[in-house]
């Protein structure tokens, strides 16, 4: 059987205006309509006075007047009148068809609403987004050495802190106990269990003994090995009383037991004190051989295998994701609240010594400094059109009617100032041509 045709997709509705700013003010919008329809009643009254004198100067022209600065107002009233409309038709065609006839290249907002859109976030890519303007704009802020002395403050300092404690119980308290738990004993314990142990621990052995590291171990069993022997007396004549024949008198037993004490306390010491004893050289080449041999003995990889799975074995291995976040858990829950406590101290703490070292440091500065402007630049040269598509997207989504109504709300105030400028400067023109014609002819 044929599947059923899907249904068409329904062309969603775009969002009108208000719709994507619905957070807009209805008082602040009744009001900016007050002051649109002030400024029209006060242009449309410029164009009102600019007929009224157009008129009445004919009115006195073809009533027999002949006074001279009748023409001269009249040709001001004519031009101010003049202007006065091709202003208005100039302003109004942005936003709507003048008297709604629909003059070609009329409503202009409306009708090119996307191409503005676009054209608005071109701009704005070109000349704010751009790498450079970004980078510049970031280096005169000078925002390492300025964030440096605000953090070198320890109130300030407090401040992050007690925010950081925060942040820190609310990600505490969000995270579920067996989640962490999990990813901590699959991401650490796990994965430190899983390769082998005897190879890596053997370079690692290897390359302390070519850097002659083992020699301060040596010394330190040495001394201790010494300290020892000088107290081992009494154990010493214990044992030897204990091992030696029943028939052996007490005296022989301590003057063995004396004899080999002696004996200890000086091999000890000299073993402490001779970098090059024969036993320290022993030992050494021992080192030396058990660390080739983790690397390529596989018996001796094998045990060291063997001595690992005993070791993960064991609970408290076992339960060290568990014992971990709950330690870490208790530490932050108990100290997010007590300005005293060690974490915001520590915190605290840090962001000083993070802020003085910003402050007084130009080198660290100019490297921060850098960091933030590559950082900046790069985000801009990879995510700018992107960034600015919120513009060319937001504007596609308007509803084109009322688009037009509520930028008209917002700027069109100030466009009347067109209007009125239109008839003064349109009466001004027209007075001025009327007076130089009268001077040439």
């Amino acid at each position: 059987m044929d599947p059923e045709p899907l249904p068409p997709e329904t062309p969603s509705k775009p969002a009108s205006f208000a719709e994507s700013f619905a957070g807009a003010d209805p008082q602040a919008d009744a009001e900016r309509q007050r002051a649109l329809r002030r400024m029209k009643a006060v242009a449309l009254s410029f164009l009102i006075g600019a007929t009224g004198v157009f008129l009445g100067c004919r009115w006195a022209q073809s009533a027999g007047i002949t006074a001279t600065w009748v023409g001269y107002v009249g040709a001001a009233g004519e031009a101010g009148m003049v202007g006065a409309l091709a202003d208005w038709f100039a302003v109004t065609a942005l936003f709507k068809h003048p008297l709604g006839i629909p003059i070609p290249h009329t409503a202009i907002i409306k009708r090119k609403k996307d191409q503005l859109g676009e054209g608005l976030g071109t701009f704005v890519r070109e000349n704010f987004l751009s790498p450079e303007v970004v980078g510049t704009k970031i280096r005169d802020a000078q925002i390492p050495s300025r964030l440096g002395k605000w953090l070198s403050e320890l109130p300030h300092a407090q401040r992050v802190a007690a925010e950081s404690a925060t942040v820190l119980r609310v990600l505490v308290e969000l995270l579920r106990d067996d989640d962490v738990q999990h990813v901590i004993d699959r991401v650490i314990v796990k994965r430190i269990a899983e390769p082998k142990w005897g190879p890596p621990v053997g370079r690692v052995l290897a390359t302390l003994l070519a850097e002659h590291r083992q020699e301060a171990l040596i010394q330190l069993l040495a001394d201790r090995a010494f300290q020892w022997s000088l107290n081992a007396g009494e154990i010493i004549q214990r044992v030897v009383e204990r091992d030696s024949p029943t028939w052996s008198p007490r005296f022989v037993d301590h003057l063995v037991g004396d004899r080999i004490h002696r004996e200890l306390m000086d091999f000890t010491d000299k073993v402490r004190r001779n970098p090059e004893h024969e036993l320290r050289r022993s030992a050494t080449r021992f080192l030396f051989e058990f660390a080739d041999d983790l690397q390529h003995d596989d018996a001796t990889i094998a045990r060291a295998e063997a001595v690992k799975e005993q070791l993960m074995a064991r609970e408290e291995v076992t339960n060290a994701a568990a014992t971990a976040w709950k330690t870490l858990k208790r530490l932050v829950l108990e100290g997010v609240d007590d300005p005293s406590s060690a974490l915001r101290t520590r915190i605290a703490d840090a962001v000083v010594s993070i802020g003085e070292s910003l402050r007084d440091d130009a080198e660290l500065r100019d490297k921060v400094d850098n960091w933030i402007v590559r950082g900046a630049e790069h985000l801009v040269a990879q995510y700018g059109v992107e960034i600015t598509a919120i513009i060319t997207d937001t504007i596609e989504r308007w509803d084109a009617e009322e688009a037009s109504r509520r930028i008209e709300l917002h700027v069109g105030r100030d466009l009347q100032f067109i209007r009125i400028n239109g008839t003064v400067v349109g009466s001004l023109a027209g007075l001025v041509i009327y007076t130089i014609g009268q001077l040439l002819f």
